[in-house]
């Protein structure tokens, strides 16, 4: 069998259809995954609707796989045929996902333990490397905020009494951004979000849930309220104007305001930094801690101190995939669109 299906991007800010492609041969430290789960991300959308991010078209979308290894290239001692993984897709080619085989680069795909089902795992890669980037690579200072990485010796608890906001913690990469400040000690670990994720999101390790809502001024004086040292991170994943400018409102002098989107703030000063974060550990400047990050991962996934995000699936395979992106645009609130390639008719 050398044909699959996918979801195809026809040209620039152009329609979405499902057509055959090649099934890709995977290279040196690379590995053939057949895709049973897929998850949607807003720059899915974004992608289609704005025309960035992708040069050349048509082109295959999709940040997010779990799978099963079908074939192994050559200088890959990590993986095997049969393996259940997970990895982070690679936009607009062969390592995109939304397709029903795609290519992982060893280094960075990792086994899903037996207490995940591929709908969860799929949940996993794209959310995670953006929060986990943001905050841990030192390698890349323009786009981190460069602390020591939690999930290494000597991470756990490394921040221990230092306050944190999380914009937007009930999105995705919310939800993951508060999961590894619990990990790296960070208290207390304030977040907005609707308030009926409260209980939720205490789950996964925020201590205040102020309600999205509040205005500028309202959150600005919450959040003095709670924090009784200087907030030095804050960490905006939903990255709006409005969002940008009260996060960079809160940073202390000294501190960080991590942002997803193009930086929008005004009236900046030379005290505080602004960093975008590239979400993807397979790009250069990505590649080292996502390489220690998935060699973690596994066991963290297991031991439940990282819980995937819930999970609705979206009917039809591959197809259901253009539905969800227009489901995604309008929004969705604490759950992950997530699709089945191989159930593509």
């Amino acid at each position: 069998m050398s044909q699959q299906k996918a979801v195809w991007l026809k040209a620039k800010q152009g329609s979405f259809e499902v057509g055959p492609a090649p099934i890709p041969k995977p290279g040196e430290g690379e590995v053939l995954i057949k895709v049973h789960s897929t998850a949607l991300n807003p720059v899915d959308w974004k992608i289609q609707a704005w025309g960035f991010l992708i040069d050349n078209y048509p082109a295959i979308l999709g940040g997010d796989a779990a799978g099963i290894v079908e074939e192994v290239g050559p200088g890959v001692v990590n993986l095997k045929k049969g393996d259940r993984v997970l990895t982070n897709g690679v936009k607009g080619n062969e390592h995109a996902t939304f397709q029903q085989y795609t290519l992982g680069y060893a280094d960075v795909t990792a086994k899903i333990p037996e207490n995940l089902s591929f709908d969860q795992a799929a949940t996993i890669p794209l959310g995670m490397a953006t929060a986990a980037t943001g905050f841990f690579n030192a390698d890349a200072p323009s786009s981190s905020v460069g602390l020591f990485p939690a999930w290494e010796d000597g991470g756990r608890g490394k921040y221990a009494g230092e306050p944190i906001v999380v914009i937007g913690g009930a999105s995705s990469v919310g939800q993951y951004v508060i999961q590894l400040a619990k990990l790296a000690g960070f208290g207390p670990i304030i977040t907005t979000a609707s308030l009926r994720n409260t209980e939720s999101l205490k789950g996964l390790g925020a201590t205040h849930v102020l309600d999205r809502n509040l205005s500028k001024d309202a959150l600005i004086a919450e959040v003095a309220k709670i924090a009784s040292a200087p907030v030095k991170v804050v960490w905006d994943t939903v990255s709006e104007a409005e969002t940008q400018n009260v996060g960079y409102a809160i940073v202390a002098s000294g501190g960080t305001l991590v942002i997803v989107l193009n930086d929008a703030v005004q009236n900046k000063t030379a005290d505080k930094r602004i960093v975008q974060t590239l979400g993807n550990t397979n790009i250069p400047q990505n590649r080292k801690v996502g390489a220690s990050l998935y060699s973690k991962l596994p066991a963290l996934l297991e031991g439940g101190t990282i819980k995937p995000n819930p999970v609705e699936v979206l009917p039809n395979g591959l197809e259901g995939i253009i539905a969800g992106l227009n489901k995604l645009k309008q929004g969705v609130s604490y759950v992950k669109l997530v699709a089945h390639p191989q159930d593509t008719a």
